[in-house]
């Protein structure tokens, strides 16, 4: 498990110590060492490594890992540049094509909202292969709570994007007036035509990014060589 080095650790630190993380980090080890659990251990910690406390613009927030192989790599929604793009996702690019009018790209990989400020966070960092929500009420939940805390006492504009019912639940930990608060069904084909398309998440975030003086982010995902 790479542990996170950059200011994130500042206002978690006390997480690692408190009995619940002892106790989910037994079971995670554990987890790891006797079944196939998603993502690699060294990417747990991903969507804080490439997303620092100090530079998050805008927070979207996903539930648990993808849960076949090859998927997940600790970014919420984003896949491998090699691994066909999920059905969740093929629906948040059609809402961005409809949205800004980007080009719809042939790769699921995110990281480029990652490094522009775009906190793409798990409410659960690993799940087991083939079994949706199998380390959920683990620990995990607790852990990123406590991220969500952070990010709301920060005192600059931030963007949340709480796409289903389960992100949406973190809404009451939101009452930083300072931030916009986005919300929408799901983007999973199940819920997608109850409101998530036409919502327009994309153009909303970077309206109210420009209005507070900052830059807004370049959501176009390239295309990748096959």
């Amino acid at each position: 498990m790479a542990m996170i080095d950059n200011d994130w650790l500042e206002v978690l630190s006390g997480e690692f110590r408190k009995p619940y993380y002892k106790e989910l980090y037994r079971f995670v080890l554990q987890e790891y060492q006797t079944a196939q659990v998603f993502p690699p251990a060294d990417d747990i910690f991903n969507a804080f490594h490439l997303t620092p406390l100090s530079e998050v613009k805008v927070v979207i927030l996903g539930q648990d890992p993808y849960h076949n192989v090859g998927q997940a790599h600790g970014l919420c929604f984003s896949v491998k540049q090699d691994v066909e793009i999920p059905p969740s996702l093929v629906n948040i690019y059609q809402e961005l094509h409809d949205d800004l009018g980007c080009y719809i790209p042939n790769n699921g990989y995110l990281v480029k909202w990652a490094s522009q400020g775009v906190l793409l966070l798990n409410t659960v960092l690993t799940v087991r292969a083939h079994l949706a929500n199998s380390h959920r009420g683990k620990g995990w939940e607790e852990f990123t709570d406590a991220a969500i805390r952070a990010l709301n006492e920060q005192d600059r504009p931030i963007v949340f994007i709480l796409w289903g019912k389960p992100a949406q639940m973190k809404k009451s930990m939101l009452n930083n007036p300072n931030h916009l608060i986005l919300e929408a069904p799901h983007p999973s084909p199940l819920s997608a035509y109850r409101g998530f398309f036409g919502s327009r998440p994309f153009s909303k975030a970077n309206n109210f990014l420009s209005e507070n003086g900052v830059a807004p982010i370049d959501w176009q995902i390239e295309n990748v060589e096959k």
